[in-house]
């Protein structure tokens, strides 16, 4: 796991959150998420600094050269509506966070220099960021029989990716984390099979490119320019 891999898992995942401004099932929650959003875009911003100019690293790499794990890329709704689904938001939010808890507590304890600094501070952004996809996760999955059902669909569809959150932890312990909640929300939790990979060495799916080409665009159009 590299500095630049944790630093492209919150980029991206920044952007996806940010999607969801002025469109989360309420204002309060729309604050909430654009406040987890800009958290993950700090830890990305100071990740990048550190390894070079960051918006050269943000804004003029190609797809094959990130190296974020496939699930920050994935769309909020694998229908492709154009309002997502939440219910995908708050299974990609938990399985995220409780991976990124776990690993900035080891950096932190273990890292010197900025990616100890950066993840000392990140990990208390992460339990909170932990904490609220928890709630949700336990609201939506013990709630009605739609939210039930939509929350199950979203965990089954995205548990595969949850393989490639590896490497400086053991999935064992994620597992410890994500299970109880699962379970506490009358989720199930889906059987190991299917497990995609190939984020942490740049082969994406084309969600990426898609998304990159909106966050790049206006760099790319005006190169050199600040506001």
């Amino acid at each position: 796991m590299t500095a630049l891999a944790i630093a492209d898992d919150a980029l991206i995942a920044a952007q996806r959150l940010l999607a969801w401004v002025s469109r989360a099932p309420t204002m309060e929650e729309d604050v909430a998420l654009a406040n987890i959003a800009l958290d993950q875009l700090g830890v990305a911003r100071a990740l990048l600094s550190s390894l070079g100019d960051e918006d050269e690293l943000a804004f003029h790499r190609e797809a094959h050269e990130f190296r974020n794990c496939l699930l920050v890329e994935l769309p909020d709704d694998p229908g492709g509506s154009v309002w997502g689904d939440f219910g995908v938001l708050t299974a990609k939010l938990l399985f995220l966070a409780a991976y990124q808890k776990m690993l900035y507590d080891r950096l932190a304890d273990s890292e010197p220099g900025a990616l100890g600094a950066v993840a000392a501070k990140a990990r208390k952004e992460s339990a909170y960021h932990l904490d609220h996809a928890t709630q949700w996760t336990l609201r939506l999955g013990d709630g009605t029989a739609e939210s039930h059902g939509r929350m199950q669909d979203a965990v089954d569809a995205l548990w595969p990716y949850t393989h490639e959150l590896t490497g400086l932890i053991e999935r064992a312990d994620w597992l410890a984390i994500v299970e109880p909640v699962l379970a506490k929300a009358t989720l199930a939790r889906p059987a190991d099979g299917w497990q995609p990979t190939g984020g942490r060495v740049g082969r994406h799916t084309e969600h990426l490119s898609y998304l990159l080409a909106e966050m790049q665009s206006t760099h790319r159009a005006h190169p050199g320019a600040t506001w």
